[in-house]
């Protein structure tokens, strides 16, 4: 487990008994028609809670965010990424990111992109070669900031909206 210098946070994969915590962050994060489903969150935990990082609240014991993914030698990102946890190949070099969550109360102070280079060093020690996400226009320059490189458009319509493809190299 790794300590934050800057936050009171510690990260580790999600545990099975959070599983309802990890549903009630994500439906706090996600307006509902971009929210995963409840059943589709406790399917990606149960299969694939490796890929899964936690930040734990020191002082609660609770969650206050986590970034989840799923391994693939696929280069473009498809909508059922986030419906089908059987996509998942461990031995995948690319990790499709299917959600950043972070608590509204723990915005805005680093967390988020923590997460995100705790995660990069993780996947990157296991042989991945990069990560992919999609995202809305107006986060785009978040993601930029953390070193992610601009695709375009997605074929990504989830939840009815327009994606943008973003990847992060893990290779250099």
């Amino acid at each position: 487990m790794n300590k934050s210098t800057k936050n009171p946070f510690f990260f580790r994969p999600v545990l099975p008994e959070e599983t309802e915590q990890a549903i009630e962050i994500e439906m706090i994060c996600f307006p509902p028609n971009e929210a995963c489903t409840p059943e589709s969150m406790a399917e990606r935990i149960r299969e694939v809670p490796d890929l899964f990082l936690a930040a734990v609240d020191t002082r609660s014991g609770n969650l206050a965010g986590f970034l989840c993914g799923i391994a693939t030698d696929e280069e473009s990102f498809r909508d059922a990424f986030f419906t089908d946890a059987r996509l998942h190949d461990p031995k995948g070099k690319t990790v499709m990111l299917l959600g950043l969550d972070v608590l509204p109360a723990y915005r805005h102070c680093g967390l988020g992109h923590e997460l995100m280079q705790e995660y990069a060093r993780r996947e990157k020690a296991k042989g991945r070669q990069a990560l992919i996400l999609t995202c809305k226009k107006e986060k785009e320059s978040f993601y930029r900031e953390m070193g992610f490189q601009e695709l375009g458009l997605s074929a990504s319509v989830w939840g009815g909206e327009q994606w943008y493809d973003m990847k992060y190299d893990l290779t250099s």
